[in-house]
């Protein structure tokens, strides 16, 4: 079944001011994006456009470009690193929604819906490829060590989770730990590689490296709560998908340490019982848990973090819309 045939996604309202600063950069950054992903090749051109629509927020790129602006000044160099991290972040989700069996994305067919496994493990590989030819012409060991190095911790990252299904005795550490892996490894990345290339002084960019890496840990947490209790149409892709696959995120992880020992047998129960609707199942014992508040309150402290470290970094209008970025990144419903 497809879903919003020719739909592109748009940006939210509020991301599109907090990237102001970057706007016309980040033009540039869609124009790189488009030359690479396209083929000669009908089929290949074919899925490789359908995976531009997929990209949805641009939040990666706007991190490399503002951090570069906040450490000193954009260059032509971070447009392509930009569109580097972007198509690996793509690469990433489409390998995800193999794994978790997902139908929709950005209100859109995933690419394994749409065709089939094979199809989506090879173009995100594809992506990947594309991603690492770009990185070859810029000719700097720096972004090719810092890209490898972030792409081998999201892979340790989602492997770390793939092992963690069905325990339901993780730990609230272990799951900020795998999540910092794979997700905040690359928000992270995305910044360090800004202020790099911009030329910033070492303490800044250490301090726009942290800043990225406790905001990719409250992006995720968010992301989770969304999988959880968000709407589909609003959110605009498959959600339930952790409970199906029994991955324990912040809200379950809270919700089973403070169960007793029956609702925690009820509740394992309703995750192990295949098919049927996992959100549903557990509502009732979400509705009387402080477990979804509880996630959005770690959120909230991650992104008092990521602000903190921003203290390291000069005034200008691209640190303001990091801090911005921060506060969106953990009330977002979409």
């Amino acid at each position: 079944m497809k879903h919003n045939e020719g739909r592109t996604t748009t940006t939210p309202s509020e991301l599109r001011d907090l990237y102001a600063p970057v706007r016309a950069e980040l033009d540039q950054v869609e124009q790189v994006l488009r030359q690479q992903l396209s083929s000669t090749y009908p089929f290949v051109d074919q899925l490789a456009k359908h995976s531009f629509r997929l990209g949805g927020k641009r939040l990666r790129p706007a991190l490399v470009l503002l951090a570069a602006k906040a450490g000193g000044r954009s260059l032509p160099v971070h447009h392509d690193l930009a569109a580097m991290v972007e198509m690996i972040h793509t690469a990433t989700l489409i390998h995800d929604d193999v794994l978790d069996e997902a139908q929709l994305r950005r209100h859109l067919d995933t690419v394994n819906a749409r065709w089939n496994n094979e199809t989506s493990v090879l173009l995100g590989d594809y992506l990947l490829t594309r991603a690492l030819c770009l990185v070859a012409t810029i000719d700097d060991p720096f972004a090719v060590r810092t890209l490898g190095e972030a792409a081998r911790t999201m892979c340790e990252g989602e492997l770390r989770q793939v092992a963690s299904r069905g325990n339901y005795d993780l730990t609230e550490d272990e799951y900020f730990s795998i999540i910092a892996d794979k997700t905040a490894a690359l928000t992270a990345c995305c910044c360090k590689l800004g202020a790099h290339f911009a030329g910033a002084e070492a303490a800044v960019c250490d301090a726009l490296t942290g800043y990225g890496r406790e905001l990719g840990i409250a992006f995720q947490i968010a992301d989770d709560v969304l999988d959880l209790v968000g709407d589909e149409a609003q959110v605009g892709k498959s959600l339930g998908t952790d409970l199906l696959k029994q991955k324990l995120t912040l809200p379950m992880i809270r919700l089973f340490a403070e169960a007793g020992p029956a609702d925690r047998a009820a509740m394992v129960a309703a995750l192990e019982r295949t098919p049927g609707d996992h959100r549903e199942a557990l509502r009732p014992w979400l509705e009387r848990s402080d477990a979804v508040a509880y996630a959005r309150q770690k959120a909230a402290s991650f992104v008092a973090r990521a602000c903190a470290t921003l203290d390291a970094v000069p005034p200008s209008a691209a640190r303001d819309a990091l801090a911005g970025l921060a506060g969106f990144a953990a009330r977002r419903q979409q």
